[in-house]
């Protein structure tokens, strides 16, 4: 499976259950999230645009993917949200388009463009790391089966205090009625 294969895989919404270690307290916290994945292909408005963001040829992109979120977490004060949206354009270095650099509109931990890199491991896994200003980030995604999706994440912060999470990420029926309604852009119809 090549990275945008991953990404058609992941199009849809899921509930995400997460565990964050705090390591430098000692302490762990949970949370949720609903996310909307969409798929985009290479030659999609806001790809091209994320490419020219980058400084980067949009006709080397392969594709794409928009995502939003909202979510809570066990440590939030009253009315603090954690939302948003992000845009990835893929750009491979190989035909087989397994690894390559992932340029985001914006960061998920740090709310500016950024540009990371991807690779998929011989076991179908999505890898992702990204140097922001102040920290750094490696993502890791793979499938437990066709709904069920894995997540575990490192955050290392310039002063050395480093955060760690696992996420279960469980597919969302559309048919169901008291999941929260992810607005989506216009543009995704």
């Amino acid at each position: 499976m090549n990275v945008m294969e991953f990404f058609e895989r992941s199009s849809g919404k899921w509930v995400s259950r997460r565990t964050t270690h705090h390591l430098a307290f000692q302490r762990s916290e949970t949370g949720e999230s609903y996310i909307q994945i969409t798929a985009l292909a290479a030659g999609h408005p806001q790809i091209i645009s994320t490419c020219e963001l980058h400084e980067v040829d949009p006709k080397s992109a392969i594709g794409g993917a928009y995502v939003t979120w909202n979510g809570s977490m066990a440590w939030d004060k009253e009315g603090e949200k954690h939302e948003g949206s992000t845009l990835f354009a893929l750009i491979p270095d190989t035909e087989a388009g397994l690894q390559g650099k992932l340029l985001r509109d914006r960061g998920y931990a740090e709310t500016v463009p950024v540009a990371g890199h991807f690779h998929m491991d011989n076991e179908g896994e999505l890898v992702l790391v990204t140097e922001y200003p102040s920290m750094h980030t490696i993502e890791r995604f793979w499938f437990a089966d066709e709904n069920v999706r894995l997540r575990t994440s490192t955050v290392q912060w310039l002063g050395g205090i480093t955060t760690a999470t696992f996420c279960t990420e469980t597919r969302v029926d559309s048919s169901l009625t008291d999941a929260p309604k992810i607005k989506v852009p216009a543009f995704f119809g």
